[in-house]
């Protein structure tokens, strides 16, 4: 069976840093991507802006990947965000209700209104409010 193959690229300005990946991530290429997460919190970077544009395909092993160093980034009072995922992770997000943790997409948000219809239960609700991350993945409910 043929590697999997990633590339990182990584664009610091100051406290923050754009991370665009480059093909696949699954079991083999996880590691990789989660080194460089970890090297950017090591350096400093509070802010980490994660490009998926050009990611073919993204399994549950990226997801968490992406959702420990959340953890880390919060720890630290810094943000990770997950931007243009591919299908596969967007699907594994929704199934998951972890869009909120690494896309920055408001708590009452979170389910699309079937066609086109918004549910009338959620409608006139106001956005809940925003939980910490970390408080949110170690389990603690507000």
């Amino acid at each position: 069976m043929p590697r999997t193959q990633l590339t990182v690229y990584r664009h610091d300005r100051r406290k923050r840093a754009l991370i665009t990946l480059v093909g696949e991530i699954d079991l083999d290429s996880a590691p990789l991507v989660h080194t460089a997460l970890v090297e950017c919190l090591r350096d400093g970077i509070r802010t980490l802006d994660i490009d998926l544009t050009p990611v073919s395909f993204c399994d549950c092993s990226g997801l968490n990947v992406f959702l420990h160093a959340a953890q880390k980034a919060a720890e630290v009072g810094g943000t990770l965000r997950l931007h243009h995922p591919p299908p596969t992770l967007g699907l594994i997000l929704d199934l998951t209700g972890s869009q909120f943790l690494l896309l920055g997409v408001p708590l009452g948000c979170l389910s699309s209104p079937v066609d086109g219809v918004p549910d009338p239960a959620t409608a006139h609700t106001p956005p809940h409010p925003t939980l910490p991350l970390a408080s949110l993945l170690s389990g603690d409910v507000r």
